[in-house]
């Protein structure tokens, strides 16, 4: 399984899509076209920036009034499904297709819509050491992608036809799942019809806001996967995370966390060797210990049965220098009950990605 792979993909679809519908052809779709530049976030990728890509923008989206007593707290948003065409327009780097979850957003009374998707693509012409050398942004065929779309959204103009335009974001990369992976970002602008199947628009249903308290609780996680250092046929190799924190509510929307993560990271312990033998100047040792441990701060915002988690950390046991002492990690959580839940996230140091880490957690 590649990079950040699910983070809405595996556990948003069953939160978005597996609720009772109380409301019938309260759907829309929309198709966005777009065109755009590739960010110079890294000069590694200078050689691959040589048109403007473009490509289209598919959407499903299924809108709620309030059925749920989450839906109220966010302005009633979409949850939808997207599929994005995207042609790099440089033979090096091919075609990708996407397809993720998504949520959208409403903002100055729902003329401004923010969407926020993940998902998986899949790349036409990955790097490869024979035949694609020079490809250095994806190291696999399978890649995470992220997007996010900046629209002004105006539905029903002419019956049920609309209109929406913007700016997209799209983000691809594989996490350090397998090297090489600089990843690209494009920035592009975006202009498309919407078609909702009624015109009617049904009544939110508004609900008297309840306080929830709750006393701290103390969570344990165990995360895994595999991924892999920047030196290319270097391998993949396993990775095992514990951590221990506690979390408290702050409300209905978000809780604040604090804790300690240990680091069992398996392909430290082939770039010590590697670089013991091969930069013998940099005085590393071939036994130098390969584990790290770090405590963490955390932010936690909840939507219903999933979370965005953020996290920042500092490497307090820290035997070997890779990418410096601050980590970040941004992740999803799926609550299964009161205590269980499954987690996807992403670890980094700053813009760099380290791995995608899928755990298993329990609340107490």
């Amino acid at each position: 399984m590649n990079s950040r792979v699910f983070l809405f993909f595996v556990l948003a679809v069953g939160c978005c899509f597996a609720q009772e519908d109380a409301t019938k052809n309260n759907y829309s779709f929309d198709a966005n076209a777009f065109y755009g530049s590739i960010y110079l976030h890294n000069p590694d990728i200078s050689h691959l920036i040589t048109e403007h890509p473009a490509g289209l923008i598919l959407g499903y989206n299924r809108k709620t009034y309030g059925q749920e007593d989450w839906q109220q707290g966010y302005n009633y948003p979409d949850l939808g499904a997207s599929f994005i065409y995207q042609d790099m327009v440089n033979p090096i780097m091919g075609k990708n297709y996407s397809l993720y979850a998504h949520f959208n957003f409403y903002f100055f009374k729902r003329n401004l819509q923010f969407r926020i998707g993940q998902g998986v693509a899949y790349t036409t012409n990955p790097y490869d050491r024979d035949t694609n050398f020079r490809n250095n942004a994806y190291g696999s065929r399978l890649l995470s992608t992220t997007f996010m779309m900046f629209n002004y959204h105006k539905e029903n103009i002419y019956k049920n036809l609309g209109f929406k335009a913007g700016i997209s974001i799209v983000h691809y990369s594989n996490a350090n799942v397998k090297a090489p992976n600089t990843s690209t970002n494009t920035i592009a602008f975006n202009a498309g019809l919407v078609y909702r199947l009624t015109q009617a628009e049904t009544e939110y249903i508004r609900r008297e806001k309840v306080k929830i308290t709750e006393p701290i609780k103390y969570n344990l996680v165990f995360r895994g996967g595999v991924n892999a250092s920047d030196n290319i046929g270097h391998g993949q190799f396993p990775f095992f995370i514990f951590s221990v924190y506690a979390d408290k509510r702050l409300g209905r929307k978000s809780a604040v966390q604090a804790g300690a993560d240990v680091f069992f990271s398996n392909f430290l312990k082939e770039l010590i060797e590697f670089q013991s033998i091969s930069f013998p100047e940099n005085n590393i040792s071939a036994d130098t210990d390969y584990k790290r441990a770090g405590l963490f701060i955390g932010h936690e915002l909840i939507i219903n049965r999933l979370s965005i988690v953020t996290q920042l950390g500092y490497y307090v046991y820290y035997p070997f220098d890779f990418e410096g002492r601050v980590y970040n990690r941004l992740g999803i959580k799926r609550y299964f009950g009161e205590k269980v839940f499954g987690v996807i996230s992403l670890k980094s140091h700053g813009a760099a990605a380290e791995a995608v880490e899928f755990g298993i957690g329990v609340r107490l």
